[in-house]
């Protein structure tokens, strides 16, 4: 039975223990010096010895917040903080045994490193008790035979947390390819390739974070462990355990992000985000607000939207502008008001069905809004403008892709003068609204068949977090001209991804069925449009070969888009200004 106690019992718990620990190591310190003999002209010296380390030291650990530590949770931080509080203060005993030499009351020096040596073993052991308790005398032998994999730190924090009674949780082996034949907290540690000749029945597997998730979970999946956790947010408390997720078997780590290229190119800086409350845009002003602006301007036409981000940004100064970027004169408005110096274009119509059934409204917002943005940036002197561009404007077939294709061609031709701009292409972001992903979960939820618009369909994924570090990282880097384009590893296969989904839910009723492609959409996603792309000092990014288009024609073809009555007109002027596009109706 555990007993738990209020954060202030705690804290006296541990006052009134320590005011006995020290009591008790002040007088054995004088009875071990004196071989339990102490001479009567000592008593009074003992008497200042107590007194002065019990006020000192419980004073220092109260202040120092020593009392506020998890009984159960204690670490080696909390140990580094006893130790040095503990040491301070016996060099101040020290000091005071100088001072008061020739006076009545004489500390032996030997006394002093037997005191601290006596205290010190007593406060760690009475503060480490209770997590020696659940760790080892309370583990947890009945819980279900589990395997983790990971790091050996992260893997002895994995322990630390299911080691412990009702975990249901009983770890069996440790895999890590680069120890081996050695035990961690009394588990053995193999290599995969040797775990797996061991022939061991196991139930779960945990998931350290840095492990490589997509290719390690088919293996493990293979050896029969039907249940798999992942791992992360640790600390000296233990680690948050959690069901695996698709979006953790889809996520791409770039190994060559480079945060510290980002501080500097945002730090301390003015940024105008369009599009703010939505699922990038909102992303690139967390970035922001992590990577130190000094004032992020937050646009966005939807009330509900720029409300949410804007409750959700606490560290940085913002400003909430309720505007659509194809309103110039509001824009131009507010660029005078706040000079903005770097400017991230995420607002934008992205849905490939909706835009479809609303050409005119996506050829407005899309090429509009952001030729409006384009040329207010440059009218107001913005150091740097970066725009959100996407995979389908490549060799497009449907509208939506078509509109981002022109904005690229519109930044890369503009008579910039003083304003750097950039595009950057990526594809696919779990999470993003329109994404399969939550339409899949929401299908599973409900116990409905999971709809997938044909079997060989293919989508390239990445987490929007890493996505919008590398939107950030290559706006860092751009000089003005070029479309960057983020490495988004393998497309996949969408009905691989929705059958994942499946058995991860655990749902054998669930089945996947057909729709038929939808209006404007392609079998799969390119983000190059040929091989002479060009490699930058990143593996992650790369740059596309720049397509010329006289910016005063350009212009004058966006007008007639812009002027065209029907969708018939609209189609043919796209394809004028985009030769490539090559409309599907799916019909």
């Amino acid at each position: 039975m555990i007993i738990r106690i209020s954060n202030l019992g705690r804290k006296l718990f541990f006052m009134v223990m320590d005011f006995f620990i020290i009591i008790f190591s002040s007088y054995f310190a004088f009875a071990l010096r004196f071989d339990f003999n102490i001479p009567v002209q000592y008593h009074d010296s003992i008497i200042v010895t107590m007194l002065f380390l019990l006020t000192i030291r419980i004073a220092l650990f109260y202040y120092f917040r020593v009392y506020n530590i998890s009984w159960r949770h204690f670490g080696f931080k909390d140990t580094f903080r006893l130790a040095f509080l503990t040491i301070g203060t016996t060099l101040l005993l020290v000091i005071v045994s100088y001072l008061i030499r020739g006076s009545e009351y004489i500390i032996p020096r030997s006394i002093i490193p037997i005191e601290f040596f006596l205290s010190f073993f007593f406060f760690m052991t009475l503060r480490v008790s209770k997590r020696v308790y659940l760790e080892l005398m309370h583990r947890n032998i009945k819980g279900k035979s589990t395997v983790i994999l990971g790091t050996l730190d992260n893997s002895n924090t994995i322990l630390r947390t299911i080691n412990v009674k009702g975990s249901g949780y009983y770890p069996i082996a440790i895999i890590n390819d680069l120890h081996r034949n050695i035990k961690i907290n009394g588990v053995e540690v193999y290599s995969l390739e040797k775990f797996q000749t061991l022939g061991i029945t196991c139930e779960v597997a945990i998931m350290d974070t840095s492990v490589e998730l997509p290719n390690i979970y088919d293996t493990l999946t293979n050896l029969g462990i039907e249940e798999v956790k992942v791992a992360s947010d640790y600390s000296d408390y233990g680690a948050q355990i959690t069901d695996i997720s698709v979006e953790d078997l889809l996520a791409r780590h770039p190994k060559d992000l480079d945060k510290e290229r980002i501080h500097s190119f945002l730090k301390g800086k003015v940024v105008l985000v369009t599009g703010a409350g939505g699922s990038i845009g909102s992303e690139i002003c967390r970035q922001c607000e992590k990577f130190g602006v000094k004032e992020l301007l937050l646009l966005d036409n939807s009330e509900f939207n720029l409300y949410a981000i804007t409750e959700e940004l606490r560290q940085v100064k913002t400003v909430s502008i309720m505007q659509s970027v194809v309103n110039k004169t509001d824009l131009e408005s507010t660029f005078a008001k706040y000079k903005p110096e770097i400017v991230i274009h995420a607002a934008a119509y992205k849905h490939v069905p909706l835009v479809e059934a609303n050409i005119h409204e996506g050829i407005v917002n899309n090429i509009k809004g952001t030729q409006n943005v384009i040329d207010t940036a440059i009218a107001f002197d913005v150091e740097k403008l970066v725009l959100i561009s996407t995979d389908k404007a490549v060799r497009p077939t449907n509208v939506m892709g078509t509109t981002k294709r022109i904005c690229e061609l519109y930044a890369q031709n503009a008579n910039t003068q003083k304003t750097d701009i950039v595009a950057v292409r990526f594809g696919n972001v779990l999470g993003s609204s329109g994404s399969v992903i939550p339409k899949f979960k929401s299908q599973i939820d409900k116990g409905e068949n999971i709809t997938v618009t044909h079997p060989d369909i293919t989508r390239y994924f990445m987490l929007i977090p890493e996505a919008c570090e590398l939107v950030l990282q290559a706006g860092a880097i751009g000089t003005g001209g070029e479309i960057f384009i983020l490495d988004m590893g393998d497309p996949i296969k969408i009905v691989d991804l929705a059958q994942k989904m499946i058995d991860l839910s655990g749902r054998k009723d669930i089945h996947i069925e057909f729709s038929g492609l939808r209006p404007g959409e392609k079998l799969y996603e390119e983000l190059l449009i040929d091989d002479s792309d060009a490699s930058t000092q990143y593996e992650s990014i790369t740059v596309a070969k720049p397509t010329p288009y006289n910016i005063q024609a350009l212009r004058q073809d966006i007008d007639i888009l812009l002027a065209c009555k029907n969708n018939k007109e609209r189609i043919q002027q796209l394809q004028k200004i985009v030769p490539e596009f090559n409309h599907q109706t799916n019909e």
